[in-house]
């Protein structure tokens, strides 16, 4: 592979930290990773609430305005997400085992949004759904093996 592309990386967010370990090994080989989320100002816990610089008080916090605030900050989390899958060519989901108990999904919302988008699509894991079987869907069990194909072309 011989250009340099724009990967947006999804996955489920507690692999955060491992997948900024990628985003780095990827930036070592000229590439850039669109993905903001690795930053750490993603998260939300399992009841919904958002966890981050500005999450933290609305999940102590209680009452109505607590809740419109968490409202306000999944809307730019995910248009935020939606803009980094725009401005990426490639798109590299992290899937999980089958029966998995990872299941807010946020991964599968970007991996339809990249098929629909017409992105060239990796998946690196397991085949989670059917859609990851679609033609021109490439697939690999371990990470090692999908860096291997993005490393740069000798000239």
């Amino acid at each position: 592979m011989s250009r340099k592309l724009k990967i947006y990386l999804a996955s489920r967010y507690s692999r955060r930290e491992e997948l900024c370990g990628y985003r780095s090994q990827l930036a070592e080989l000229g590439h850039t990773v669109t993905a903001r989320w690795l930053d750490g100002k993603h998260q939300i816990d399992h009841t919904g609430q958002p966890i981050g610089d500005d999450g933290e008080s609305l999940i102590e916090g209680t009452g109505f305005g607590a809740s419109l605030a968490a409202d306000r900050m999944r809307v730019r989390f995910a248009s935020q997400d939606l803009a980094d899958l725009r401005d990426a060519s490639l798109v590299i989901s992290f899937t999980e085992a089958p029966d998995s108990p990872h299941s807010r999904g946020g991964r599968h919302v970007e991996f339809g949004y990249a098929v629909a988008s017409r992105k060239s699509l990796i998946v690196v894991g397991y085949r989670e759904n059917l859609f990851h079987y679609l033609p021109g869907v490439r697939f690999f069990e371990r990470w090692e093996e999908c860096l291997d194909v993005l490393q740069p072309s000798p000239n």
